[in-house]
């Protein structure tokens, strides 16, 4: 059952890959704006764009659109020709980690591309980094919301202008857990605010919009399922919660700042746990609400460093740390094998 939004009409739209099916439940006023009567002083259009990924009718106006973060554009370069083929989006916050990603997904997929034969197609913007192997899409995109947020208005905008079908989107990273062994991989199945409430809020020129931020339950399962065929490491489906900020935001005790107590924190802690969160981090609430609204199916896939009901700081070696992260890498690149040898 979709959660009901805006006027709880729901629309389906479907990904078929061979024998795979990932069905998701959009709700149609995010798919279907109104057509308005064209004033040419406004240049207002006549009807939405016909694509599941955006929904801003402005954008058939355009003579140019220039994604800025990206240094692309559609008058400057060929978006069909350079990423029409793209299947999966991967995103993470890291830009070195999106470049190794590449390079894991060239060998995996037998691409055949050498290692330094990756560009970064961003390299003339500092403010975010992207890879292209085959039919993966790698992007990094900064910490917390906003940096995310501008880095997907821009990618589903290119997706859109490269005319490209039957995508799905996975966010790669690194999380804090709740009650659970460093190193488990948490997959999410619904991302919650910091009172614990499945949405994301939007305030749009004061006005405040609630989006569901539910996960693909089938993409999830399919990743599981890759897990268990694999069992190098602990995977789970469970809630995770998304806050705006390291240290405060997810009641650590080690920050410039605290206006709280070891047991304050404790019981918040414990709360989460109650309700089902099984890790924090800083993006994944409004990675669900887009992806619902843009009709991607989408997954979270991090991985847990510390068990934050034990502590507050990350202390384990680099070695270490290195091998956790390359554990959502290799689960989700289990699955992109999977479907991409069926294309």
């Amino acid at each position: 059952m979709p959660i009901p939004r805006g006027d709880g009409a729901g629309t389906h739209k479907s990904f078929d890959f061979g024998h795979q099916k990932i069905q998701e439940d959009i709700a149609d006023s995010d798919y279907k704006m109104a057509c308005s009567n064209k004033d040419l002083c406004r240049k207002e259009p006549t009807c939405p764009p016909k694509c599941a990924y955006v929904s801003n009718p402005y954008l058939e106006t355009m003579k140019e659109d220039v994604l800025y973060h990206f240094d692309l554009g559609t008058k400057t370069h060929d978006l069909p020709a350079m990423f029409g083929d793209v299947k999966f989006i991967c995103v993470g916050g890291s830009s070195s980690r999106m470049k190794t990603f590449s390079q894991y997904m060239n060998e995996l997929l037998g691409l055949g591309r050498a290692t330094d034969d990756i560009p970064n197609i961003c390299a003339q913007t500092d403010r975010y980094s992207m890879y292209k192997v085959g039919p993966v899409l790698a992007v990094s995109h900064g910490m917390g919301i906003p940096s995310i947020s501008i880095m997907l208005h821009e990618l589903f905008k290119l997706l859109y202008h490269a005319k490209c079908t039957d995508v799905v989107a996975f966010r790669i990273g690194t999380s804090g857990g709740i009650g659970l062994k460093p190193g488990t991989v948490v997959i999410s199945k619904v991302s919650v605010d910091p009172s614990f409430h499945p949405h994301f809020e939007q305030n749009v020129m004061g006005k405040i919009t609630a989006y569901c931020t539910e996960l693909n339950a089938h993409l999830s399962q399919e990743l599981l399922n890759c897990s268990k065929e694999n069992n190098e490491f602990d995977t789970i489906i469970g809630t995770t919660l998304c806050t705006s900020d390291f240290y405060e935001g997810q009641a650590r005790l080690d920050g410039a700042f605290c206006n709280y107590t070891h047991e304050d924190k404790m019981k918040y802690l414990q709360r989460a746990y109650d309700t089902g969160v099984r890790n924090i981090e800083m993006e994944s609430s409004v990675f669900a609400a887009m992806c619902k609204r843009s009709g991607l199916p989408g997954a979270v896939v991090c991985v847990t460093l510390l068990d934050r009901l034990q502590g507050d700081q990350i202390d384990n070696s680099h070695e270490v740390l290195a091998e956790y992260q390359e554990r959502p890498q290799k689960l989700v690149g289990c699955y992109i094998k999977k479907v991409f040898c069926k294309i």
